[in-house]
Protein backbone atom coordinates (compact mmCIF):
# COMPACT_ATOMS: atom_id res chain seq x y z
CA UNK A 1 0.00 0.00 0.00
CA UNK A 2 2.62 2.48 -1.08
CA UNK A 3 1.57 6.11 -0.82
CA UNK A 4 -0.87 5.50 2.03
CA UNK A 5 -0.36 8.01 4.83
CA UNK A 6 0.98 6.53 8.05
CA UNK A 7 -0.54 8.46 10.94
CA UNK A 8 1.09 9.29 14.27
CA UNK A 9 0.02 9.30 17.89
CA UNK A 10 -0.14 12.43 20.06
CA UNK A 11 1.64 12.97 23.39
CA UNK A 12 2.36 16.37 24.98
CA UNK A 13 0.61 18.07 22.08
CA UNK A 14 3.21 16.64 19.66
CA UNK A 15 2.48 14.06 16.95
CA UNK A 16 5.07 11.30 17.22
CA UNK A 17 6.22 8.45 15.01
CA UNK A 18 5.30 5.10 16.46
CA UNK A 19 7.89 2.36 16.83
CA UNK A 20 5.26 -0.34 16.28
CA UNK A 21 5.58 -3.07 13.68
CA UNK A 22 1.79 -3.37 13.40
CA UNK A 23 -0.27 -0.89 11.36
CA UNK A 24 -4.06 -0.85 11.04
CA UNK A 25 -5.75 0.23 7.79
CA UNK A 26 -8.44 2.91 7.63
CA UNK A 27 -10.70 2.70 4.60
CA UNK A 28 -13.11 4.91 2.71
CA UNK A 29 -16.25 2.88 3.41
CA UNK A 30 -17.88 3.89 0.13
CA UNK A 31 -15.01 2.76 -2.09
CA UNK A 32 -13.13 0.18 -0.02
CA UNK A 33 -9.92 2.13 -0.66
CA UNK A 34 -7.31 2.30 2.12
CA UNK A 35 -6.86 5.99 2.89
CA UNK A 36 -4.51 5.79 5.90
CA UNK A 37 -2.80 3.46 8.32
CA UNK A 38 -2.64 4.04 12.07
CA UNK A 39 -0.21 2.53 14.54
CA UNK A 40 -0.98 -0.19 17.02
CA UNK A 41 0.92 1.77 19.64
CA UNK A 42 3.31 -0.10 21.89
CA UNK A 43 2.77 -0.43 25.63
CA UNK A 44 5.55 2.11 26.20
CA UNK A 45 3.81 4.60 23.91
CA UNK A 46 0.50 4.17 25.74
CA UNK A 47 2.28 4.66 29.04
CA UNK A 48 3.94 7.82 27.71
CA UNK A 49 0.50 9.22 26.93
CA UNK A 50 -0.62 8.52 30.51
CA UNK A 51 2.58 10.13 31.83
CA UNK A 52 1.92 13.22 29.72
CA UNK A 53 -1.61 13.56 31.05
CA UNK A 54 -0.40 13.10 34.61
CA UNK A 55 2.31 15.74 34.17
CA UNK A 56 -0.20 18.21 32.70
CA UNK A 57 -2.78 17.67 35.44
CA UNK A 58 -1.42 19.91 38.26
CA UNK A 59 -1.22 23.09 36.18
CA UNK A 60 -4.45 22.43 34.31
CA UNK A 61 -6.47 21.55 37.42
CA UNK A 62 -5.20 24.64 39.24
CA UNK A 63 -6.16 26.92 36.37
CA UNK A 64 -9.32 28.76 37.35
CA UNK A 65 -12.65 27.29 36.33
CA UNK A 66 -13.51 30.46 34.44
CA UNK A 67 -10.22 30.29 32.52
CA UNK A 68 -10.87 26.67 31.51
CA UNK A 69 -14.41 27.40 30.35
CA UNK A 70 -13.27 30.51 28.44
CA UNK A 71 -10.94 28.24 26.47
CA UNK A 72 -13.89 25.95 25.76
CA UNK A 73 -15.91 28.93 24.50
CA UNK A 74 -13.13 29.55 21.98
CA UNK A 75 -12.92 25.84 21.21
CA UNK A 76 -16.61 25.73 20.35
CA UNK A 77 -15.99 28.43 17.72
CA UNK A 78 -13.09 26.46 16.23
CA UNK A 79 -15.28 23.37 15.83
CA UNK A 80 -18.01 25.40 14.12
CA UNK A 81 -15.48 26.92 11.72
CA UNK A 82 -14.30 23.44 10.69
CA UNK A 83 -17.74 21.81 10.66
CA UNK A 84 -17.84 20.97 6.96
CA UNK A 85 -14.25 19.70 6.85
CA UNK A 86 -14.91 17.36 9.77
CA UNK A 87 -18.25 16.31 8.28
CA UNK A 88 -16.63 15.10 5.06
CA UNK A 89 -13.83 13.29 6.92
CA UNK A 90 -16.32 11.50 9.18
CA UNK A 91 -18.47 10.56 6.18
CA UNK A 92 -15.54 9.05 4.30
CA UNK A 93 -13.99 6.96 7.06
CA UNK A 94 -17.26 5.74 8.61
CA UNK A 95 -19.87 5.73 5.85
CA UNK A 96 -22.41 8.11 7.37
CA UNK A 97 -24.30 10.31 4.97
CA UNK A 98 -23.30 13.97 4.99
CA UNK A 99 -26.29 14.93 7.12
CA UNK A 100 -25.53 12.14 9.60
CA UNK A 101 -21.84 13.01 9.76
CA UNK A 102 -22.66 16.68 10.27
CA UNK A 103 -24.93 15.65 13.11
CA UNK A 104 -22.06 13.63 14.61
CA UNK A 105 -19.86 16.74 14.75
CA UNK A 106 -22.69 18.95 16.03
CA UNK A 107 -23.26 16.42 18.81
CA UNK A 108 -19.66 17.06 19.87
CA UNK A 109 -20.33 20.80 19.93
CA UNK A 110 -23.50 20.55 22.07
CA UNK A 111 -21.74 18.99 25.12
CA UNK A 112 -18.96 21.54 24.71
CA UNK A 113 -21.58 24.24 25.15
CA UNK A 114 -22.86 22.42 28.23
CA UNK A 115 -19.33 22.23 29.62
CA UNK A 116 -19.06 26.01 29.24
CA UNK A 117 -21.88 26.30 31.80
CA UNK A 118 -19.87 24.41 34.43
CA UNK A 119 -19.30 27.45 36.69
CA UNK A 120 -23.03 27.59 37.39
CA UNK A 121 -23.81 23.86 37.58
CA UNK A 122 -20.75 22.61 39.49
CA UNK A 123 -21.37 24.87 42.46
CA UNK A 124 -21.09 23.13 45.80
CA UNK A 125 -22.90 24.06 48.98
CA UNK A 126 -22.01 25.90 52.14
CA UNK A 127 -23.51 26.46 55.57
CA UNK A 128 -22.50 29.09 58.06
CA UNK A 129 -22.72 28.22 61.72
CA UNK A 130 -23.41 24.51 61.29
CA UNK A 131 -22.62 24.60 64.95
CA UNK A 132 -21.51 27.67 66.86
CA UNK A 133 -18.37 29.08 65.30
CA UNK A 134 -18.03 26.36 62.68
CA UNK A 135 -18.71 26.63 58.93
CA UNK A 136 -18.89 23.75 56.43
CA UNK A 137 -18.63 23.81 52.64
CA UNK A 138 -18.59 21.10 49.97
CA UNK A 139 -16.76 21.30 46.64
CA UNK A 140 -16.37 19.20 43.49
CA UNK A 141 -12.71 18.51 42.71
CA UNK A 142 -11.10 17.00 39.58
CA UNK A 143 -9.98 13.36 39.65
CA UNK A 144 -6.75 13.40 37.64
CA UNK A 145 -6.10 11.37 34.46
CA UNK A 146 -9.16 10.02 32.65
CA UNK A 147 -8.94 7.34 29.93
CA UNK A 148 -11.52 7.33 27.13
CA UNK A 149 -11.93 4.14 25.07
CA UNK A 150 -13.79 5.07 21.89
CA UNK A 151 -15.98 2.99 19.52
CA UNK A 152 -15.97 3.37 15.74
CA UNK A 153 -19.50 4.61 15.19
CA UNK A 154 -19.36 8.23 16.45
CA UNK A 155 -15.76 9.43 15.90
CA UNK A 156 -16.59 13.07 16.75
CA UNK A 157 -19.46 12.93 19.25
CA UNK A 158 -18.23 10.24 21.63
CA UNK A 159 -14.60 11.29 22.23
CA UNK A 160 -15.11 15.02 21.72
CA UNK A 161 -18.63 15.34 23.12
CA UNK A 162 -19.15 12.64 25.72
CA UNK A 163 -15.59 12.38 27.01
CA UNK A 164 -13.38 15.43 26.59
CA UNK A 165 -15.45 18.59 27.31
CA UNK A 166 -16.77 17.83 30.80
CA UNK A 167 -13.56 16.05 31.79
CA UNK A 168 -11.28 18.97 30.99
CA UNK A 169 -13.74 21.66 32.09
CA UNK A 170 -13.73 19.99 35.51
CA UNK A 171 -9.91 20.12 35.54
CA UNK A 172 -8.96 16.60 34.50
CA UNK A 173 -6.57 15.55 31.74
CA UNK A 174 -7.40 12.87 29.18
CA UNK A 175 -5.92 9.99 27.18
CA UNK A 176 -8.09 8.88 24.27
CA UNK A 177 -7.84 5.47 22.66
CA UNK A 178 -9.31 6.32 19.26
CA UNK A 179 -11.14 3.61 17.32
CA UNK A 180 -8.74 1.93 14.89
CA UNK A 181 -11.43 1.75 12.17
CA UNK A 182 -12.34 5.45 12.34
CA UNK A 183 -9.56 7.48 14.00
CA UNK A 184 -9.07 10.23 11.43
CA UNK A 185 -11.87 12.56 12.55
CA UNK A 186 -10.72 12.40 16.16
CA UNK A 187 -7.10 12.96 15.13
CA UNK A 188 -7.99 16.02 13.07
CA UNK A 189 -10.00 17.44 15.95
CA UNK A 190 -7.02 16.98 18.26
CA UNK A 191 -4.80 18.81 15.76
CA UNK A 192 -7.24 21.73 15.89
CA UNK A 193 -7.42 21.46 19.69
CA UNK A 194 -3.77 22.44 19.96
CA UNK A 195 -3.21 24.48 16.79
CA UNK A 196 -6.28 26.70 17.00
CA UNK A 197 -7.75 25.93 20.42
CA UNK A 198 -4.50 26.86 22.13
CA UNK A 199 -4.80 24.30 24.93
CA UNK A 200 -1.75 23.47 27.05
CA UNK A 201 0.31 20.45 26.00
CA UNK A 202 -0.76 17.15 27.55
CA UNK A 203 -4.34 18.11 28.43
CA UNK A 204 -5.58 15.61 25.81
CA UNK A 205 -3.41 12.81 24.39
CA UNK A 206 -4.35 10.22 21.75
CA UNK A 207 -3.22 6.72 20.89
CA UNK A 208 -4.46 3.94 18.64
CA UNK A 209 -3.80 0.42 19.86
CA UNK A 210 -5.23 -3.05 20.40
CA UNK A 211 -7.16 -4.31 23.41
CA UNK A 212 -3.90 -5.67 24.82
CA UNK A 213 -2.36 -2.22 25.18
CA UNK A 214 -5.69 -0.68 26.26
CA UNK A 215 -5.62 -3.04 29.25
CA UNK A 216 -2.98 -0.69 30.68
CA UNK A 217 -5.69 1.91 31.34
CA UNK A 218 -7.54 -0.53 33.60
CA UNK A 219 -4.53 -1.30 35.78
CA UNK A 220 -2.31 1.79 35.79
CA UNK A 221 -2.73 3.62 39.14
CA UNK A 222 -2.20 6.99 37.42
CA UNK A 223 -5.54 6.56 35.62
CA UNK A 224 -8.36 7.55 37.97
CA UNK A 225 -11.38 6.95 35.71
CA UNK A 226 -12.25 5.02 32.57
CA UNK A 227 -15.12 5.91 30.24
CA UNK A 228 -15.95 3.35 27.56
CA UNK A 229 -18.45 2.82 24.74
CA UNK A 230 -18.64 -0.53 22.96
CA UNK A 231 -19.82 -4.11 23.23
CA UNK A 232 -21.31 -5.55 26.40
CA UNK A 233 -18.69 -8.28 26.80
CA UNK A 234 -15.84 -5.77 26.68
CA UNK A 235 -17.77 -3.31 28.85
CA UNK A 236 -18.28 -5.91 31.58
CA UNK A 237 -14.59 -6.73 31.52
CA UNK A 238 -13.56 -3.07 31.72
CA UNK A 239 -16.01 -2.42 34.54
CA UNK A 240 -14.93 -5.43 36.59
CA UNK A 241 -11.17 -4.90 36.22
CA UNK A 242 -11.02 -1.10 36.45
CA UNK A 243 -13.47 -0.84 39.35
CA UNK A 244 -11.61 -3.58 41.21
CA UNK A 245 -8.58 -1.31 40.90
CA UNK A 246 -10.49 1.53 42.52
CA UNK A 247 -11.25 3.50 39.35
CA UNK A 248 -14.43 5.27 38.35
CA UNK A 249 -16.04 3.49 35.39
CA UNK A 250 -18.87 4.28 33.04
CA UNK A 251 -19.36 1.62 30.37
CA UNK A 252 -21.99 2.32 27.73
CA UNK A 253 -22.69 -0.99 25.99
CA UNK A 254 -24.94 -2.73 23.48
CA UNK A 255 -28.63 -2.18 22.87
CA UNK A 256 -31.61 -3.83 21.27
CA UNK A 257 -34.07 -0.96 21.42
CA UNK A 258 -37.74 -1.76 20.86
CA UNK A 259 -40.64 0.33 19.63
CA UNK A 260 -44.22 -0.54 20.55
CA UNK A 261 -46.73 0.53 17.88
CA UNK A 262 -50.32 0.44 19.12
CA UNK A 263 -53.37 0.30 16.88
CA UNK A 264 -54.31 3.92 17.62
CA UNK A 265 -50.91 5.27 16.51
CA UNK A 266 -50.51 7.80 13.69
CA UNK A 267 -49.12 5.13 11.38
CA UNK A 268 -47.58 7.46 8.80
CA UNK A 269 -45.66 9.46 11.41
CA UNK A 270 -44.66 6.35 13.33
CA UNK A 271 -43.31 4.66 10.21
CA UNK A 272 -41.31 7.74 9.20
CA UNK A 273 -39.77 7.91 12.67
CA UNK A 274 -38.90 4.21 12.62
CA UNK A 275 -37.33 4.47 9.15
CA UNK A 276 -35.14 7.34 10.34
CA UNK A 277 -34.09 5.69 13.59
CA UNK A 278 -33.56 2.19 12.16
CA UNK A 279 -31.73 3.01 8.94
CA UNK A 280 -30.02 6.24 9.99
CA UNK A 281 -26.24 5.76 10.30
CA UNK A 282 -26.84 2.39 8.55
CA UNK A 283 -28.14 1.11 11.89
CA UNK A 284 -24.69 1.48 13.46
CA UNK A 285 -25.74 3.32 16.60
CA UNK A 286 -26.88 2.22 20.02
CA UNK A 287 -30.04 4.32 19.73
CA UNK A 288 -31.20 2.67 16.53
CA UNK A 289 -34.66 1.13 16.66
CA UNK A 290 -34.22 -2.33 15.15
CA UNK A 291 -37.16 -4.11 16.79
CA UNK A 292 -40.73 -2.99 16.20
CA UNK A 293 -43.41 -4.62 18.34
CA UNK A 294 -46.69 -4.11 16.50
CA UNK A 295 -50.24 -4.72 17.62
CA UNK A 296 -51.60 -7.54 15.49
CA UNK A 297 -54.65 -5.60 14.25
CA UNK A 298 -52.45 -3.17 12.27
CA UNK A 299 -49.36 -5.32 11.67
CA UNK A 300 -49.99 -6.11 8.00
CA UNK A 301 -50.67 -2.47 7.20
CA UNK A 302 -47.58 -1.36 9.11
CA UNK A 303 -45.25 -3.89 7.46
CA UNK A 304 -46.49 -2.91 4.00
CA UNK A 305 -45.93 0.80 4.70
CA UNK A 306 -42.51 0.22 6.26
CA UNK A 307 -41.41 -1.90 3.31
CA UNK A 308 -42.59 0.71 0.83
CA UNK A 309 -40.64 3.47 2.58
CA UNK A 310 -37.52 1.32 3.05
CA UNK A 311 -37.42 0.44 -0.64
CA UNK A 312 -37.53 4.15 -1.48
CA UNK A 313 -34.30 4.90 0.43
CA UNK A 314 -31.43 5.76 -1.91
CA UNK A 315 -28.43 3.58 -1.06
CA UNK A 316 -25.16 5.09 -2.20
CA UNK A 317 -21.84 6.78 -1.61
CA UNK A 318 -21.84 8.33 1.85
CA UNK A 319 -20.71 11.75 0.66
CA UNK A 320 -23.15 11.96 -2.25
CA UNK A 321 -25.71 14.54 -1.01
CA UNK A 322 -28.55 12.46 -2.48
CA UNK A 323 -27.71 9.35 -0.43
CA UNK A 324 -30.09 8.37 2.35
CA UNK A 325 -28.40 5.09 3.39
CA UNK A 326 -24.62 4.85 3.25
CA UNK A 327 -22.31 1.86 3.68
CA UNK A 328 -21.35 0.13 6.90
CA UNK A 329 -17.88 0.74 8.28
CA UNK A 330 -15.82 -2.17 6.92
CA UNK A 331 -15.84 -5.37 4.91
CA UNK A 332 -15.75 -7.38 8.13
CA UNK A 333 -18.74 -5.53 9.51
CA UNK A 334 -20.61 -5.95 6.22
CA UNK A 335 -20.07 -9.71 6.47
CA UNK A 336 -21.20 -9.71 10.11
CA UNK A 337 -24.49 -7.98 9.25
CA UNK A 338 -25.09 -10.31 6.29
CA UNK A 339 -24.37 -13.32 8.50
CA UNK A 340 -27.04 -12.07 10.91
CA UNK A 341 -29.51 -11.83 8.02
CA UNK A 342 -28.71 -15.42 7.05
CA UNK A 343 -29.20 -16.46 10.67
CA UNK A 344 -32.63 -14.81 10.71
CA UNK A 345 -33.62 -16.86 7.68
CA UNK A 346 -32.29 -20.03 9.31
CA UNK A 347 -34.23 -19.29 12.51
CA UNK A 348 -37.48 -19.09 10.57
CA UNK A 349 -38.22 -15.34 10.50
CA UNK A 350 -39.97 -14.16 7.34
CA UNK A 351 -37.57 -12.15 5.15
CA UNK A 352 -39.71 -9.39 3.65
CA UNK A 353 -36.88 -7.23 2.26
CA UNK A 354 -33.31 -8.49 1.69
CA UNK A 355 -30.46 -5.95 1.66
CA UNK A 356 -27.68 -8.38 0.87
CA UNK A 357 -25.72 -8.27 -2.38
CA UNK A 358 -26.53 -4.67 -3.19
CA UNK A 359 -24.11 -2.91 -5.55
CA UNK A 360 -23.83 0.83 -6.09
CA UNK A 361 -22.70 1.82 -9.61
CA UNK A 362 -19.26 3.38 -9.47
CA UNK A 363 -18.75 2.17 -5.88
CA UNK A 364 -18.78 -1.58 -6.39
CA UNK A 365 -16.17 -2.15 -3.66
CA UNK A 366 -18.07 -0.21 -1.01
CA UNK A 367 -19.42 -1.91 2.09
CA UNK A 368 -23.13 -1.60 1.35
CA UNK A 369 -26.03 -3.40 2.99
CA UNK A 370 -29.50 -2.37 1.87
CA UNK A 371 -32.53 -1.98 4.14
CA UNK A 372 -33.65 -5.36 5.43
CA UNK A 373 -36.95 -6.34 7.08
CA UNK A 374 -37.92 -9.53 8.92
CA UNK A 375 -41.53 -10.17 9.94
CA UNK A 376 -42.96 -12.74 12.36
CA UNK A 377 -39.87 -12.72 14.57
CA UNK A 378 -40.57 -14.98 17.54
CA UNK A 379 -39.24 -15.07 21.09
CA UNK A 380 -36.05 -17.07 21.30
CA UNK A 381 -34.80 -16.07 17.84
CA UNK A 382 -31.36 -14.60 18.46
CA UNK A 383 -31.78 -12.25 15.49
CA UNK A 384 -34.55 -10.52 17.44
CA UNK A 385 -32.74 -10.46 20.77
CA UNK A 386 -29.09 -9.57 19.96
CA UNK A 387 -27.60 -6.37 18.61
CA UNK A 388 -26.98 -6.57 14.84
CA UNK A 389 -25.67 -3.00 14.37
CA UNK A 390 -26.84 -2.74 10.79
CA UNK A 391 -29.85 -1.62 8.70
CA UNK A 392 -32.09 -4.52 9.75
CA UNK A 393 -35.63 -4.24 11.13
CA UNK A 394 -37.27 -7.07 13.09
CA UNK A 395 -41.08 -7.15 13.44
CA UNK A 396 -42.63 -8.85 16.47
CA UNK A 397 -46.43 -9.12 16.62
CA UNK A 398 -48.46 -8.91 19.84
CA UNK A 399 -52.14 -8.72 20.74
CA UNK A 400 -52.11 -6.18 23.56
CA UNK A 401 -50.15 -3.36 25.18
CA UNK A 402 -49.39 -5.55 28.17
CA UNK A 403 -48.01 -8.36 26.01
CA UNK A 404 -45.85 -5.91 24.09
CA UNK A 405 -44.45 -4.28 27.22
CA UNK A 406 -43.60 -7.66 28.77
CA UNK A 407 -41.86 -8.74 25.58
CA UNK A 408 -39.77 -5.55 25.51
CA UNK A 409 -38.84 -5.75 29.20
CA UNK A 410 -37.81 -9.37 28.73
CA UNK A 411 -34.78 -8.28 26.68
CA UNK A 412 -31.48 -8.06 28.60
CA UNK A 413 -30.68 -4.67 27.05
CA UNK A 414 -32.43 -1.48 28.08
CA UNK A 415 -30.84 1.49 26.40
CA UNK A 416 -33.94 3.02 24.84
CA UNK A 417 -37.58 2.16 24.31
CA UNK A 418 -40.32 3.90 22.36
CA UNK A 419 -44.10 3.82 22.11
CA UNK A 420 -46.30 5.18 19.34
CA UNK A 421 -49.83 5.86 20.50
CA UNK A 422 -52.45 8.59 20.87
CA UNK A 423 -53.52 7.22 24.26
CA UNK A 424 -52.37 9.25 27.22
CA UNK A 425 -53.10 6.33 29.51
CA UNK A 426 -50.88 3.87 27.63
CA UNK A 427 -48.17 6.47 27.11
CA UNK A 428 -48.04 7.13 30.84
CA UNK A 429 -48.10 3.42 31.71
CA UNK A 430 -45.26 2.86 29.27
CA UNK A 431 -43.24 5.74 30.70
CA UNK A 432 -43.62 4.30 34.20
CA UNK A 433 -43.10 0.61 33.47
CA UNK A 434 -40.62 0.28 30.60
CA UNK A 435 -37.09 -0.84 31.51
CA UNK A 436 -35.60 1.45 28.87
CA UNK A 437 -33.38 4.16 30.29
CA UNK A 438 -34.23 6.64 27.50
CA UNK A 439 -37.90 6.65 26.65
CA UNK A 440 -39.64 8.04 23.58
CA UNK A 441 -43.35 8.77 23.28
CA UNK A 442 -44.05 9.24 19.58
CA UNK A 443 -40.29 9.95 19.26
CA UNK A 444 -38.13 7.55 17.25
CA UNK A 445 -34.74 8.47 18.70
CA UNK A 446 -35.19 9.44 22.37
CA UNK A 447 -31.66 10.76 22.81
CA UNK A 448 -31.65 13.58 25.38
CA UNK A 449 -29.69 16.79 24.97
CA UNK A 450 -26.34 17.10 26.74
CA UNK A 451 -28.03 18.67 29.78
CA UNK A 452 -29.53 15.28 30.66
CA UNK A 453 -27.76 11.93 31.18
CA UNK A 454 -27.54 9.29 28.45
CA UNK A 455 -29.16 6.81 30.77
CA UNK A 456 -29.05 3.22 29.57
CA UNK A 457 -30.01 0.37 31.94
CA UNK A 458 -29.48 -3.37 32.47
CA UNK A 459 -26.83 -4.88 30.15
CA UNK A 460 -26.63 -1.61 28.24
CA UNK A 461 -24.70 0.16 31.01
CA UNK A 462 -22.26 -0.68 33.80
CA UNK A 463 -21.43 1.97 36.37
CA UNK A 464 -23.16 4.38 38.71
CA UNK A 465 -22.93 7.70 36.86
CA UNK A 466 -24.00 8.05 33.23
CA UNK A 467 -22.56 10.13 30.41
CA UNK A 468 -23.48 13.85 30.30
CA UNK A 469 -25.89 15.88 32.40
CA UNK A 470 -25.30 16.18 36.14
CA UNK A 471 -24.25 12.52 36.19
CA UNK A 472 -21.38 13.41 33.88
CA UNK A 473 -20.24 16.25 36.13
CA UNK A 474 -20.27 13.97 39.17
CA UNK A 475 -18.40 11.26 37.26
CA UNK A 476 -15.50 13.58 36.45
CA UNK A 477 -15.27 15.07 39.95
CA UNK A 478 -14.94 13.94 43.56
CA UNK A 479 -16.53 15.50 46.60
CA UNK A 480 -14.53 17.42 49.17
CA UNK A 481 -16.17 18.73 52.33
CA UNK A 482 -14.35 21.32 54.44
CA UNK A 483 -15.25 22.33 58.00
CA UNK A 484 -13.68 25.58 59.30
CA UNK A 485 -13.33 27.20 62.68
CA UNK A 486 -11.45 30.40 63.45
CA UNK A 487 -10.34 30.85 67.03
CA UNK A 488 -10.93 34.09 68.86
CA UNK A 489 -7.78 34.67 70.89
CA UNK A 490 -9.94 35.73 73.81
CA UNK A 491 -12.23 32.73 73.53
CA UNK A 492 -12.58 30.40 76.49
CA UNK A 493 -13.91 27.60 74.27
CA UNK A 494 -12.04 24.64 72.93
CA UNK A 495 -13.12 22.55 69.90
CA UNK A 496 -13.30 18.84 70.33
CA UNK A 497 -13.81 16.43 67.42
CA UNK A 498 -15.87 13.35 68.00
CA UNK A 499 -17.28 10.71 65.77
CA UNK A 500 -20.60 12.58 65.89
CA UNK A 501 -19.08 15.80 64.53
CA UNK A 502 -17.58 18.85 66.11
CA UNK A 503 -18.97 20.05 69.42
CA UNK A 504 -18.08 22.74 71.93
CA UNK A 505 -17.45 22.54 75.66
CA UNK A 506 -15.95 24.85 78.30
Amino acid sequence: MSGVVKKKYCVDGVWRESQTKTWMPVTDSSTGEVIAEVPCCTAQEVESAIASAQAAFPAWSQKSLSARTQMLFKWRTVLMEHLEELTLLCSKELGKTLDEARGDVLKAIEPTEFACSLPSVIQGSAALQVTTGFDTASYRMPLGVVAGIVPFNFPAMIPWGWMVPLAIAAGNTVVLKAASLTPLTSMRILELFYEEGGFPAGVVNLVTCSRNEAEIFLNDPRVKAVTFVGTTGVGKHIYSVASANGKRVQAQCEAKNHALVLEDADLESATNAIINSTYGCAGMRCMALPVVVVQESIADQFVALLTQKAKALKVGCAYDPQTKLGPVVSAAHQKKVCDWIEKGVDEGAQLVLDGRGIKVPGYENGYFVGPTIFDHVKSGMSVGDREIFGPVTLIKRVRTFEEGLALMNGNPFANGSVIFTQSGYYARQFELLTDGGMVGINVGIPVPTAYFPFSGNKDSFFGDLHVLGKDGIRFYTRAKTVTKHWYDENSRHRAVSTWEGTVERD
